[in-house]
């Protein structure tokens, strides 16, 4: 099993998807944690990382000139350039608000305006080097051996995962306790992530294979052509049967959970009397980052199995129910503030267990609603609006929560769950879709 030049896939493609997750995590997790931690307001926390999801939603504007210009190769390899540059930058150029300020909350988010520009550069660089990623794995790989290794470059990219949510947030908060220095932590902590990203990258720069196909250009296909058919997949996805009651479920079925993830890790983070739970940042690494993204996977994966023999219709409300009914867990938390480990670890580890397995319906469906003509293309518009399922719902959650305070805030996300249920009570599919 040979790419171009006898390079082998186990060579590239766990690097390629791990090094893809990385950015990913960083710039819409770590960041939440680092910005709480470094006293800035949760209005403007949840608002400003909200934000940064927007690379993702719109990526479908661009991705068609990722096709005609330059190889998948040389954008994947520009890019992991450009995200190690931001990396270290960011490192190199973090605020350091002094102790008293951090402990009083009042860091202003005009201290951290190069910090964001930067993970601003990081998220584009990062969306558009998913879109290259993709394109170049059908490129350097035959047909049989994309089915062997897509489940390869899932496990990798769950790793990342692991990585970027929980050891790098562990060690930041092994750092903070050590050099009792919160943003001296962050610094190290990411131009760590700055030289291991430049490994990758050289990695890349040798062993990444150079398929012909990747090479081939349609002199004939101009960008105006490229504009063109972009415009005609973009009317007929609008003109598909049950567009409207579609959108509504894309945006509102994932409602609780946006609201929930954005304000989990300042909830965990936060002191009793704020009404938080008070764990360390490296508790927060573990429970959150690494136990919470294994029960996510495992309820992916379950999810999966039971979509697979139930098909599409059967099992949207076993997983609306699951995703929806275990937010509870974090009404209990907030309501009593437990100090056990393993009671907190077990509450996130249901509700991420249930979000994988719900989450799975929510796929399953936006696959369903791309069938047909331009279905590749019909998929990335529906992924655009997954993301803006996120990014809506975390703008407001921080200012939602600092109104309300926690206990009311996770009772306003057990009536979002209403929500879910109505739109998938909307919903018409056919019952044989997604049937093994």
């Amino acid at each position: 099993m040979k790419t171009s030049k006898g390079i082998s896939p186990w060579v590239w493609i766990p690097t390629l998807y791990f090094a893809e997750g990385i950015p990913y995590f960083i710039v819409n997790n770590i960041s939440v944690v680092m910005f709480n931690n470094m006293g800035m307001s949760k209005g403007d926390m949840a608002l400003y990382t909200s934000m940064l999801y927007l690379p993702w939603v719109i990526k479908p504007l661009w991705s068609p000139f990722v096709d005609i210009l330059k190889t998948k190769r040389w954008w994947i390899l520009a890019m992991q350039i450009i995200m190690s540059v931001a990396f270290a930058l960011t490192a190199f150029t973090l605020p350091h608000p002094s102790a008293e300020v951090i402990a009083a909350g009042g860091t202003s988010v005009s201290l951290f305006t190069v910090t964001l520009v930067l993970f601003w550069i990081t998220a584009f660089a990062s969306a558009t080097h998913d879109i290259a990623a993709d394109g170049f794995y059908m490129h350097a790989l035959e047909a049989g051996d994309q089915a062997v290794f897509v489940g390869i470059r899932s496990t990798f990219y769950r790793l990342s995962s692991i990585f970027g949510q929980g050891v790098l947030v562990v060690i930041a908060g092994y750092l903070e306790q050590r050099l009792a220095d919160i943003p001296q932590a962050w610094t190290i902590t990411l131009t760590g992530c700055s030289l291991l990203f430049c490994c990758i990258t050289l990695w890349h720069i040798f062993r990444l294979p150079k398929p012909s196909s990747d090479m081939l250009r349609d002199d004939r296909m101009t960008a105006a052509d490229i504009v063109r058919e972009f415009v005609r997949t973009f009317v007929t996805f609008f003109r598909k049967k049950h567009v409207w009651i579609a959108l509504t479920f894309m945006l509102l079925y994932r409602l609780p959970e946006a609201f929930l993830v954005k304000m989990m890790n300042p909830f965990l983070l936060d002191s009793q009397a704020e009404g938080g739970l008070g764990l360390s940042t490296a508790s927060v690494g573990l429970v959150y980052g690494t136990v919470g993204t294994l029960a996510l996977t495992l309820g992916g994966i379950l999810g999966g199995i039971a979509a697979s023999r139930w098909g599409l219709k059967r099992s949207l409300w076993p997983m609306a129910l699951s995703l929806t009914l275990p937010c509870l867990s974090f009404v209990f938390l907030a309501a009593f503030q437990p100090q056990n480990m393993l009671l907190i670890s077990s509450c996130v580890a249901l509700d991420q267990f249930g979000y994988g397995f719900g989450f799975t319906a929510y796929m399953l469906y936006l696959m369903y609603f791309s069938e047909g003509e331009f279905k590749t293309a019909h998929y990335s518009l529906c992924t655009a609006f997954m993301a803006l399922s996120m990014m809506l719902p975390g703008m407001v959650a921080g200012y939602i929560q600092e109104a309300i305070g926690y206990v009311h805030f996770f009772g306003f996300v057990m009536v979002c769950c209403l929500v879910t249920v109505f739109v998938t009570f909307m919903l018409k599919v056919d019952p044989e879709y997604g049937k093994k």
